[in-house]
């Protein structure tokens, strides 16, 4: 029985050392496998590790480009980018908040963090707090922030509390050239003027900011920090003179109101240059709230809305037969107050006895049947092609959206009326711009020049570009311009139909237009009374053009078109230092007699 327990004893020793091996084994294996699995983690996937929570980090945010200003020729701002923030909160991070004072706990999570918020937000703590309690990663506590207020929330160092950066456009003269700039929409694409003809100039390229986070939410100073700036759109110098412009608007609008019109327009040009410095339309769009406006007001009428220009067309006939040799300033007409032509009747705009004017005579007194009778010493694809020369039936190039080439519609010689009625200024259709590219011309030697609002570009990186436009074209002689310009005084002296554009100490070239129009009857009861002019006559630097659509009083373009020129060129002979006219006008006769007025 001995020997039995002994060997029993010695078994389970034998089985005891076994099981002390292989635990033994199974340590070194463990121990193996963890040391293997520590240096895998460390040598091998350790920097993907770091990286990857790295990542988990990081926190990028785009920073937007700022859109290009818009400003005027002489660096007066009419368009502009701002700044707003919108302020969100992380939930979760805005939890772990604590707020110390002079090393102690005062305050925790989103109460504590509301209470600080509160009076920069104008919010009341309690209903700030609730909105800031929960599991979302981004929820708006406030848009369209002023920067000073977001300054004033940083500092207080608030995890959770993060900004979103937003661009504003603003227009701080209001609906002074509001036609001209245009607006925006909400995502600052352009949709009208310049901000929609340049909008890929104004266009910045966005920037980032990508920064690293803490586990509190705050940004880890000695973190990653990668900034790419962001490159700022153009700025666009135009020739707009804001201040001009201001004034024009008030005297169009001033029209509207007084003679009952649909709209009225005003337009400057400089002579010599082609730079336009007022295009003043009435009720014009305001930027800054674009949907306060009528639809039909949001655009620039003095380029989209084509009109019949009436007498001030006669211009372009006296020009063409003096540029031709056909008239002279001493040429004569048989003028009666009703003539019948190629079987068409035509009247006077005021009945009078037959006269013999020259073209002067005619362009002073607006004769219906003097212009005819010179109109009839060309053919008609003469006249045709001058007023091709001058610009019309075709866009200007001035560049804004929706520009109308007007009505111009190739003479047909079976045409009994038409042809006549072109002569002096009806059966076709021109803009207000087109009407002072014309005259502009003639005070420029008879050379055309592009209408042009953007002179120069400055772009983001700190480049200048100029806008290329057509070449010049000579229309008329230098002698016929002078020629002409000298007829044009007299319309604006006694017995003249444009007396109220005269301006003291200046001389003044001028030329009334009315035309008749339709009503919604298609009854020919309405005007379209417009006034084109050049100051001063013996030194041009401004060609001015008027336009009063289907006024209700008033009627015509030497009554209510006039007056707004007189205000609107003294202004500008005022403002850019002009000096007065040193001699007389000449006095060229009116009549086969000699006279100089009836």
């Amino acid at each position: 029985m001995a020997q039995s327990r002994h060997t029993w004893s010695e078994d389970q020793e034998h089985v005891g050392l076994r099981r002390r091996k292989v635990v033994s084994v199974l340590l070194v294996v463990l121990f193996a496998v963890f040391a293997a699995r520590i240096v895998l983690v460390q040598a091998v996937q350790g920097p993907a590790l770091a990286e990857q929570a790295r990542s988990e980090r990081l926190r990028t945010y785009t920073i937007e480009a700022p859109r290009g200003a818009i400003l005027d020729t002489r660096g007066e701002v009419l368009a502009m980018s701002g700044e707003r923030v919108n302020v969100a909160v992380n939930q979760r991070a805005v939890a772990r908040f604590l707020h110390t004072e002079d090393g102690e706990v005062v305050g925790t999570g989103a109460a504590a963090a509301a209470k600080l918020l509160a009076p920069i937000l104008g919010r009341d703590r309690f209903e700030l707090g609730g909105e800031m309690v929960g599991d979302s990663t981004w929820h708006y506590l406030v848009k369209d922030l002023q920067p000073s207020q977001w300054r004033e929330i940083r500092e207080l160092g608030i995890p959770g509390i993060e900004p979103e950066w937003i661009a504003v456009r603003e227009y701080p003269n209001g609906p002074t050239a509001g036609n001209v700039v245009g607006f925006t929409g909400r995502d600052h694409f352009g949709l009208g003027g310049l901000e929609q003809a340049y909008n890929e100039t104004l266009t910045g390229v966005p920037g980032s900011e990508t920064v690293e986070i803490g586990n509190g939410g705050q940004v880890i100073p000695t973190g990653t920090n990668e900034l790419t700036e962001a490159l700022p759109g153009a700025t666009l110098n135009t020739t707009i003179d804001r201040d001009l412009q201001y004034l024009a608007q008030q005297q169009v609008d001033e029209a509207v109101r007084t003679y009952g019109a649909q709209w009225a327009a005003v337009a400057v040009m400089e002579v010599g240059t082609g730079n336009v410095l007022v295009l003043a339309d009435s009720g014009t769009v305001d930027p800054n709230n674009p949907g306060a406006s009528n639809t039909s007001d949001r655009g620039a009428r003095s380029v989209t809305s084509p009109y019949e220009p009436g007498s001030t067309g006669k211009l372009l006939t006296v020009a063409a037969a003096l540029n031709e040799g056909v008239i002279t300033p001493s040429s004569t007409f048989h003028v009666p107050g009703q003539a019948t032509i190629n079987g068409q009747v035509f009247r006077e705009h005021t009945w009078h006895e037959p006269l013999d004017l020259t073209p002067t005579g005619v362009l002073a007194t607006s004769s219906n049947i003097g212009t005819i009778e010179i109109g009839r010493l060309m053919d008609d694809e003469v006249r045709y092609q001058y007023m091709r020369d001058f610009g019309f039936g075709e866009r200007s190039g001035i560049g804004l959206p929706g520009e109308s080439p007007g009505l111009l519609t190739i003479p047909d010689p079976h045409d009994g009326r038409t042809r006549f009625v072109n002569m002096f200024g009806q059966g076709y259709a021109i803009t207000l711009i087109q009407n002072v590219a014309m005259v502009a011309t003639i005070g420029n030697g008879g050379v055309y020049q592009t209408p042009r609002l953007v002179s120069s570009i400055e772009n983001g990186d700190g480049t200048i570009t100029y806008p290329e436009f057509p070449e010049d074209r000579t229309v008329l002689t230098p002698e016929t311009s002078e020629t002409l310009l000298a007829m044009m005084e007299s319309v604006v002296t006694e017995g003249g139909t444009g007396t109220r554009a005269d301006i003291d100490g200046y001389r003044v070239a001028g030329k009334t237009g009315t035309a008749q129009t339709a009503d919604a009857s298609g009854q020919l009861t309405q005007t379209v009374a417009n006034f084109v002019g050049i100051v001063p006559a013996d030194n041009p630097r401004f060609a001015v053009a008027v336009v009063v659509y289907k006024p209700q009083s008033g009627f015509y373009g030497g009554t209510i078109a006039a007056p707004i020129f007189q205000t609107v060129a003294r202004d500008a002979l005022t403002r850019y230092g002009v000096a007065p006219s040193e001699t007389p006008p000449p006095q060229l006769p009116w009549t086969a007699d000699g006279r100089t007025t009836l």
